[in-house]
């Protein structure tokens, strides 16, 4: 089933990319006692998510944690490596938190997996964002196949 606005995201492992290097979290702890706007996108370097997605979230970043918003965080089913070298070569920076979810726990979990096999991607995350307050869902915005509208930072930021 997925996972609806009211509803407290399963706990599962995330690994955050850090200057240090992967750092596995629970995404129980990871949100706990504040409010995330979290984006998810189906792969780091695939066309529409580098292009458009993840860059909206740096350009806007502030903006969204003006509104009330403690942190940005980018999760795909790829490896921590991956996501570090996409954050790096998109200029993340500190305004995107990049979060792997390597085996895709987290997308089953909530729901929100697609199957991608057709593009050789296997099971992948679905294009979505999210507002999470305290463990909550308290916005959730999830794209039809092959859009890309209700998922981005302009969309947010209308809303929040």
């Amino acid at each position: 089933m997925t996972i609806q606005v009211g509803d407290r995201l399963p706990k599962t492992t995330l690994i955050r990319v850090t200057n240090q290097g992967p750092d596995a979290t629970d995404s129980e702890s990871y949100f706990a006692g504040r409010r995330v706007a979290l984006f998810s996108v189906p792969g780091a370097f695939t066309p529409t998510c580098s292009a458009k997605h993840l860059p909206g979230f740096v350009e806007h970043a502030d903006a969204i944690l003006a509104k009330g918003i403690d942190e940005i965080a980018c999760t795909a089913v790829n490896d921590a490596f991956v996501m570090a070298a996409w954050g790096k070569a998109s200029g993340v920076n500190d305004k995107v938190t990049m979060l792997a979810d390597g085996n895709g726990e987290f997308a089953v979990a909530t729901g929100l997996s697609m199957d991608g096999s057709k593009f050789g991607m296997g099971t992948r995350g679905q294009r979505y964002t999210m507002v999470v307050n305290d463990g909550v869902v308290e916005h959730l915005f999830v794209e039809a196949p092959g859009e890309f509208k209700v998922s981005s930072a302009e969309y947010l930021l209308d809303r929040l």
